[in-house]
Parts: structure tokens; sequence; C-alpha cells
């Protein structure tokens, strides 16, 4: 009797492997589960903030073709605005770009248009959103969509009175960051301590101008449906 129970005991130590075991299957299936909910939100966060993104484009659209005032004074007159998402692809040697811009059209005449581009700032990558006249003569606004640049230096990027710096620049020839001194026709005035973002800046909204040259018409755009 005594033999046979010895033989129906478990072996000494089995209990804490199938433990182990358990506990291990267990941290596997909620990393699992943890997993599969982290990536579902994050992927609801990014439908978001590319939502809030459109909506922050679309309605800063107007003041960067007419500026503030411009839009203060077209309240009263309720203009019929066109604002039509299109395309463009520049091509340079081998390497095609695709800019995504905007059609904006006052009483189904062509006001101007406004071009998404980015690149790396100081700290990470810049986003902005740049308005030229239809002629893509003269820049007509600059507004900074996203950014991390460094609070209170970096960051005054996103200020208006720096940004209006580029309003009415021709787009004839690259713009040049100066530190201090009076500015000149193709010059910004850099951030005081910031020249790097000023210059990230600036240098994305040359190369911006540089592709729209003899590029951007109303024949060569590929639109989209109408946002707005």
């Amino acid at each position: 009797m005594e033999h046979a129970l010895e033989n129906n005991l478990p072996e000494p130590g089995s209990r804490f492997k199938n433990s182990n075991l358990a506990q291990a299957w267990l941290v596997l299936v909620l990393a699992v589960l943890f997993g599969a909910a982290l990536a579902a939100v994050q992927v609801q966060l990014s439908v978001k903030i590319a939502e809030n993104k459109l909506n922050e484009t679309l309605e800063k659209i107007p003041e960067i073709i007419w500026g503030a005032a411009g839009v203060s004074g077209m309240a009263s007159q309720n203009p019929a605005v066109d604002i039509v998402p299109g395309s463009l692809d520049v091509k340079t040697g081998t390497k095609t770009e695709t800019y995504s811009l905007y059609k904006v059209s006052r009483d189904k005449r062509l006001a101007g248009w406004v071009i998404k581009a980015g690149g790396q700032g100081y700290a990470d990558k810049i986003e902005l959103l740049v308005g030229v006249d239809p002629a893509v003569k003269t820049v007509t606004g600059l507004f900074i969509l996203d950014q991390k640049e460094t609070p209170g230096l970096g960051n005054k990027i996103t200020f208006p009175e720096w940004r209006r710096q580029f309003v009415g620049k021709p787009t004839d020839q690259p713009l040049d960051v100066i530190k201090s001194g009076p500015g000149g026709a193709h010059t910004i005035d850099a951030v005081t301590g910031a020249t790097i973002s000023s210059r990230s800046v600036t240098r994305i909204v040359n190369r911006v101008m540089a592709a729209m040259q003899g590029r951007l018409t109303p024949e060569t755009v590929v639109l989209s449906e109408r946002q707005s």
C-alpha cells in the first residue's frame, strides 16, 4: 500500500515547475493583451491627431492667405471661399517629392496656395504651412503646425510677431537668417537664443519656394475633393 501511494505522489519540485510554467503563460497572455490594447489606443490617438491637424489647417488657411486683418474685414462681406486639397509631384534629378497643398479661391477666383512641408528642427521635426500668392511670387503667410522646440526659446518660432517677417517676402531667391541688424528683402531675424530653430524654419520655406518655382500652377496640381 505504501509503495502504491509513493508511486502516486508527484515528483519533488514538479508542483513548483508547473506553477512557474502557468505564471509564465499568464505573463505572456497579459503581455499580448496589453500590447494589443496599447496598439489600438495608439491607432485611435494617431487618427485623432491627424483629424486635429486637418481641422487646424483648414481653420488657419484663410489667415495665411489674407492675414488676420484681411480675414476680419471679410467677415462682413461673407465671400464664397473655397479650400481644395491637392498635391504636386516635384521631380529633382531621380528623386520625386510629393507636396500636399491647398488651392484657395475667393468668389471662384484663385487667391493663393498653401503648401504643407516639414523638416528637422533643433529638437524634433517641424511641420509648417506656407502661403503664396497665385503667381508664387510672394509669401503671404506662415503657420507652424507642429513643433517640439525648446520652451521659452525655440518655440518662439510659433509667435505671430516672428512669423510675420515672412509675409511679403519675394520667392525669387533664398532667405537668409541674421542674428541682429537691419532686415532686408531676403533676410529673417533669428529668434534670440534659438538660431538653429529659426534657420530650420527658414530652410523649410526656402526648400518649398525652390520646389514651387515654375511648377505650381492650376494645371500641374492634382486636386482632391473639396474640404470646405
